[in-house]
């Protein structure tokens, strides 16, 4: 884990107060700045100690083949993994002729700081030289949120105790050696010099490189200017070549004496575009930057944060854990979306070349939710981008002899690249998660020009893939076979909950949709049979119960599977330890499948089922993926288990905080902190919209003495303000001064005027918290019970 000894807790920033190589790899994720579109890790300036070096742009990918030891027809043939590419953050510094590496000579002091607020990277070192030689350095570094090609680092070198000649070399390096990939699936496969060089040029202070992806065809260009400022006589020059380009500064700096470089970085890359086309691009990025100028790059950045939490920020008071941790969440979550601008919100966002650079349905089910209710703007440009890949899923779905749109469970630009058939490409819920994402959209809204513009093709091709893959038994109930749920530990099944509500819900969502679009539906085929075929399917179809033991199973058939002996396998993840052979047939669970569907689906069941549905399935829950605790945070709090909830609440919030997986290292998980929020804010703060409306029941546990949260709906702002007794709804804004809301239950009137209050109504659980499998407790719960 990492210690909070080096990374204090603190509510608005991320602090580093020395520097552990040990820990480089996983501060330089925690460090990562991003804006959706153009991402670099938090790599030291000189470039050297490295974890994992990484400067990335959205989609920008190499293909490459997918061998099988034995190949089926429909297998995918072709990978895509991101590429590091350009790397700009580099500015080497020679002391006389010693070159500054933390490695050697005196590191004095090192602080970093990822301030949540500012948008910036800082970092302040005290170093003596192996000769001797004392100086002070400090850094600030920002990927824009307002311009969306452009990064910038403000450098500043100062002579400490004596006269010190001062060298910084600031680079553009392409082709950077990467480390060699490990046995773990969830690494990104390793590329060897993946860019080859098509144009560079310099000038004085600055210079360009254009490079291109050798499969893929893709061109990107990356360019450096900078401004410099110091003191007395100054040398500066710029040679450029094809991986590498370099402008070096040179200077006298007495004691107390500063170098100041403002470096301006510009990006951008195309599939389309001519080298000229894109190379005016970079340069233009560089200009745009240069005519704001460092101080309006940081106040634009401060300014877009200001109004971004203005409408996001969680206050909670007593748990400082997870204030700073839920804020940490929403800062990556917003990097990750803000600029993406219609390309993928990968799984780990552009902080890491984990699964790829993939795209999964995390996005849809764990990052979507957030950003509707936070930044919907964000929320609609990353559905936009699934519209804009629909015909690449309608392609892959008449590859499988199906109908209608299958959208590929991994992706970077729209084509499959999932090579593992049960608990990949048979996870079809992708395409209801998608669905229900465009619903809530509107739903949370109120705007149906999305759904006009593109989520109806969206809605009509998903629903007939399921029409495609279920059927009518000689009953009359609808059945979907051969799927696999959320939960991949239990692959190609029949009738997996959470898959036939999400299907259902995805069925029932077209037809009303093509009903408000009545001649848009028309001119996609649509008719009123095809319609009412989906409401057919939706109500008729089967959610397996277990009359004998009270609960629903995961899938037909699941509670009469082997029970897997957890005292007997202890090694986790199971995924990485165990053959899928045992797993398929056992009844133990990766993460929150049937509890996600309770979640998701709320409406389809009792308070009674719920509560023994949580209990049976947490005793045999692995949580095997990061995806898991916010759900399982969110579910024990619905049933009144506010305590493990509460120690769920932590796993997920501070899953990279303190490297919880131990893989931090390869790419933050974007889905666990965006489901930070979701365990405060679903959670405890008991909101729903499955119904159509809004809905909140708040309840807190006893180490949270308050929450604050706010949320957008339709064009409201709602702060959320709970403590142990009550709540108070604070309506800020909105077209007619008036919203009315569900309040535990029973509908709730707001106006505009003055604040709500009313008393929350605490759950009590039916049942007695659940045990967990051996040594699967929740991390918290488990840190308590240490020695």
């Amino acid at each position: 884990m990492i210690s909070q000894d080096i990374f204090p807790v603190e509510p608005w920033q991320v602090r580093e107060t020395t520097l552990d190589l040990d820990l480089l790899d996983e501060a330089e994720s925690l460090f990562s700045l991003s804006n959706g579109h153009l991402g670099l890790r938090g790599n030291l300036e000189e470039g050297e100690p490295h974890g994992l070096p990484g400067t990335y742009l959205n989609s920008f990918h190499e293909i490459r083949p997918l061998p099988y030891a034995e190949a089926g027809f429909g297998y995918p043939e072709a990978g895509q993994t991101i590429v590091n590419v350009t790397n700009g953050k580099i500015l080497r510094l020679l002391v006389d002729d010693e070159p500054f590496d933390v490695r050697y000579g005196e590191l004095l002091a090192h602080e970093r700081v990822l301030d949540l607020r500012a948008g910036t990277l800082t970092r302040d070192a005290h170093w003596r030289s192996p000769a001797g030689k004392q100086v002070k350095l400090h850094s600030t570094r920002l990927v824009s949120l307002v311009h969306r090609s452009v990064a910038a680092i403000e450098y500043i070198v100062e002579a400490v105790d004596e006269f010190v000649r001062i060298t910084v070399q600031s680079e553009l390096v392409t082709n950077e050696d990467q480390p060699t990939s490990s046995g773990d699936p969830r690494v990104a496969a390793a590329l060897t010099d993946p860019l080859e060089p098509i144009h560079h040029e310099h000038s004085n202070h600055g210079a360009l490189l254009v490079h291109r992806t050798r499969g893929s065809s893709l061109m990107m260009a990356a360019a450096m200017d900078h401004e410099i400022e110091v003191p007395g006589r100054v040398e500066t020059s710029t040679v450029a070549h094809k991986d590498l380009a370099r402008t070096t500064v040179i200077c006298g700096l007495r004691p107390g004496q500063k170098l100041r470089i403002v470096k301006y970085l510009g990006y951008g890359w195309s599939s389309l575009r001519s080298r000229p086309a894109l190379r005016d691009q970079a340069a233009g990025a560089i200009t745009s930057a240069r005519y704001s100028g460092w101080q309006g790059l940081l106040d634009s950045q401060r300014a877009y944060l200001d109004e971004f939490w203005d409408s996001a920020d969680v206050e909670v008071d007593g748990d400082a854990d997870c204030q700073q941790a839920v804020r940490f969440g929403l800062f990556h979550v917003l990097q990750a979306s803000a600029r993406a601008e219609r390309r993928a919100i990968p799984g780990k966002g552009l902080t890491g070349t984990g699964y790829d650079g993939h795209a999964f349905w995390d996005t849809e089910g764990f990052v979507l939710p957030v950003l509707t209710y936070t930044n919907p703007a964000a929320a609609a440009d990353a559905l936009r981008w699934r519209a804009s890949i629909l015909d690449l899923a309608k392609e892959r779905a008449a590859q499988l002899d199906l109908k209608g749109a299958a959208y590929p469970w991994r992706t970077i630009s729209g084509q499959e690249c999932s090579a593992y058939w049960p608990a990949g490409t048979a996870a079809w819920h992708i395409n209801a998660d998608i669905a229900m994402a465009f619903e809530r959209y509107r739903l949370v809204t109120g705007d149906d020009s999305l759904e006009r513009d593109c989520g109806l093709a969206v809605f009509v091709e998903t629903a007939r893939l399921w029409m495609s893959l279920g059927h009518h038994d000689r009953h009359g109930i609808w059945h979907l076979d051969g799927v696999t749920g959320p939960d991949e530990y239990t692959a190609v099944v029949r009738d997996n909950v959470f898959t036939n509500l999400m299907a259902a819900g995805n069925l029932r969502a077209a037809a009303a949709a093509c009903l408000r679009h009545p001649d848009a539906a028309q001119a996609l085929g649509v008719t009123n049979e095809e319609t009412a075929s989906w409401r057919d399917a939706a109500d008729a179809a089967h959610i397996p119960f277990d009359t004998e033991l009270g609960v629903h199973q995961q899938h037909d058939g699941f509670t009469t599977l082997r029970e897997w002996d957890f005292k007997a396998n202890t090694t986790y993840p199971l995924l990485l330890n165990e053959p899928y052979v045992r797993l398929y047939p056992s009844q133990v669970v990766k993460q929150a499948d049937l509890v996600l569907a309770m979640q998701w689906q709320s409406h389809a069941f009792t308070e009674e089922q719920k509560a023994h549905n949580v209990d049976y399935y947490e005793r045999r829950t692995t949580r095997d993926s990061s995806l898991s605790a916010c759900t399982q945070a969110v579910m024990c709090a619905d049933v009144g288990h506010l305590e493990l909830a509460h120690d769920y609440t932590y796993e997920a919030a501070l899953i990279d905080l303190r490297n919880l997986h131990n893989n931090t290292r390869d790419g933050l998980h974007m889905a666990s902190l965006a489901g930070g929020w979701t365990a405060l804010v679903v959670g405890f703060g008991g909101l729903r919209d499955d119904e159509g409306c809004l809905s909140l029941n708040p309840q807190l546990p006893e180490g949270i003495t308050r929450l604050k949260f706010r949320l957008r709906w339709h064009d409201f702002r709602l702060t959320v303000d709970v403590n142990h007794s009550d709540v108070t709804y604070t309506l800020r804004d909105g077209p007619d001064g008036e919203l009315t809301i569900r309040h535990a239950g029973d509908e709730l009137n707001l106006d505009t005027h003055s604040p709500t209050t009313v008393p929350t109504k605490r759950r009590q659980p039916l049942l007695p918290p659940p045990q967990q499998p051996p040594g699967r407790e929740p991390m918290r719960r488990h840190l308590k019970h240490q020695p």
